[in-house]
């Protein structure tokens, strides 16, 4: 990997000699082996215990024909479906593998619930055979709201159907040891729990149980996968080694003004670049300092539409990295890493070495990469708002506007050089409003010549929410609701009640509304607009269509 590695930095190649002086000087590398929490903070809060990921790859290879054995057993009871409920870094990395690899025939097809919005949960609800599906309840914690409330419903689904004695074997979780989910699977009598390193953040779990238990339920080749990642691990236990560089590199260039790091991959591994938004974004942006502006699945233009706060990484399979988009840029100056990969289950040392170099960026940004201080913050204002909409039953839409393009216009005047767009979507995610998010997408970008991100709600909180309101403050935020649909799904108060306080749709519009008044609180620029009930149609006003 090392050779292959090809950073091209343009009036930026001091940065690099100076970077690999500082890593040496400061043995970064070493330091990280040897779990120094001091890299990052005096503090060792949040550091000491979140290093595990460093050898869970070595570790979890010697189960992988056990667990790949076990997920052909659950097919051969007849079970025929997986589907995840999780949210954020517990579903990331298995939607990247099964985008990427898909299932085989003879193990679980598979699917993941990772949104609270009615139409998305009522879509799998439709989806599935309970009688014939595994359900995978994957949360650290084991009490992210998101993935408790899914399981409430799903529970309380399959019981229907299948009756109390037989539900608890179409479940299995994946958390941490003593967490709130490990004793109520116990109690709901899970037919498997597996129990992750609590040493492992949700975001650097891709190589442990999080990502290859549901690898094996799709019957991917994880040995395979494994022992990618172990020899990325092996790799970057060098002094010199090309995933720190990279990482040192992208943290300079963003401490100089380049900190919108804007990846491009080849198609088959395209679903890679949100698992590294996540990782890269709630690892760096906090404490009002500098941070990382992940761009992801932003089609390539020509060197004119982009500013001078851009850095591009193509991550190619099966190429030597050349590419005449990439040649231009080049060209016009912009920093350019290419990285090409051999096959696609590289992707295993591809997690390995974005959670090295992400570690090795943020001790550049001298920030801990390990916390995410301010997603907190959302969680207790939407925490209000339900407890507000439980006594008065009614829940607060907020100063939204009619979908309006001069007002969004007006908006982005307020832009600076380096700022970035970020389009929050609180929406049914469909084929017609990613299209119509695309052409907003575009639509600003030639409007403001700004890096704009666009992503679904309440999934983008657990992934670029920190960064947005934990950064320098360079973001303006366009956050687009809809309406609640009649049919809108109640969440039962427990696995198998009967009882619920409310719906997905509330929970949905108390997490909007959440992050809207944290953003606000934490001094960003946001807007919000009310899209309707025709979501596509609302967007497309947005741009004066």
């Amino acid at each position: 990997m090392a050779e292959t590695v090809h950073l091209f930095l343009g009036d930026h190649e001091n940065t690099l000699r100076n970077t690999m002086a500082d890593l040496t000087d400061h043995k970064v590398v070493q330091r990280i082996w040897k779990y120094d929490h001091t890299l990052w903070k005096d503090d060792p809060k949040e550091i000491a215990n979140r290093l595990g990921w460093l050898r869970v790859a070595e570790t979890l290879r010697d189960e992988a024909d056990t667990l790949k054995s076990w997920a052909k057993s659950i097919r051969d009871e007849g079970l025929t479906h997986a589907l995840l409920l999780g949210i954020g870094g517990s579903s990331l990395a298995s939607e990247t593998l099964h985008q990427t690899f898909g299932s085989d025939p003879e193990f679980l097809t598979f699917s993941v619930l990772d949104s609270t919005d009615p139409g998305a949960v009522l879509e799998r609800a439709v989806q599935i055979d309970p009688a014939k599906t595994l359900f995978i309840v994957s949360t650290k914690s084991g009490d992210t709201v998101e993935t408790r409330s899914f399981l409430n419903y799903f529970y309380t689904r399959t019981q229907a159907q299948l009756g109390r004695k037989d539900v608890g074997s179409h479940f299995i979780a994946i958390t941490d040891g003593g967490s709130s989910l490990e004793a109520l699977g116990g109690k709901l009598e899970f037919r498997r729990i597996f129990l992750n390193d609590p040493d492992i953040g949700g975001r650097y779990s891709a190589l442990s149980y999080f990502g290859m238990v549901p690898a094996a339920l799709m019957g991917l080749d994880i040995a395979r996968l494994l022992d990618s990642g172990i020899r990325m691990m092996n790799t970057c236990e060098a002094a010199d080694n090309s995933a720190a560089r990279v990482g040192a590199v992208l943290g300079r260039l963003a401490l100089s003004g380049r900190d919108k790091a804007t990846f491009l991959f080849s198609p088959e591994i395209a679903s890679l670049g949100d698992w590294i938004e996540q990782l890269i974004a709630e690892s760096s942006g906090k404490e009002k300092r500098v941070g990382i502006i992940p761009v992801v699945g932003e089609p390539p233009g020509p060197p004119e539409v982009y500013g001078s706060d851009r850095v591009f990484v193509r991550i190619t399979v099966g190429e030597d990295g050349r590419n005449e988009k990439m040649d231009a840029l080049q060209a016009a100056g912009h920093p350019v890493i290419r990285i090409p990969i051999t096959d696609c289950h590289e992707i295993g040392g591809q997690f390995f070495f974005w959670e090295f170099a992400t570690v090795v960026a943020c001790e550049q940004l001298r920030v801990n990469p390990f916390d995410q201080p301010h997603v907190q913050t959302a969680k207790t204002i939407a925490r209000e708002k339900i407890e507000g909409y439980r006594e008065n039953r009614k829940i607060p839409r907020g100063n939204a506007l009619a979908p309006d393009a001069m007002a969004l216009s007006d908006f982005t005047y307020q832009a600076r050089p380096g700022d970035y767009i970020a389009v929050q979507a609180f929406v049914h995610p469909t084929s017609e409003t990613d299209a119509a998010l695309a052409e907003l997408r575009d639509y600003l970008r030639r409007m403001t010549r700004l890096a704009v991100t666009v992503g679904y709600g309440p999934r983008f909180l657990h992934s670029t929410g920190q960064l947005h309101k934990g950064d320098s403050g360079k973001g303006l935020f366009v956050q687009l609701i809809s309406d609640i649909p009649k049919d809108d799904p109640p969440i039962p108060v427990e696995p198998g009640s009967d009882e619920s306080l409310i719906t997905f749709g509330i929970l949905k519009t108390a997490q909007a509304l959440g992050d809207y008044e944290a953003l606000l609180n934490a001094d960003r620029r946001a807007i919000r607009f009310d899209l309707g009930a025709d979501v596509p149609s609302g967007i497309r006003q947005l741009t004066g269509g």
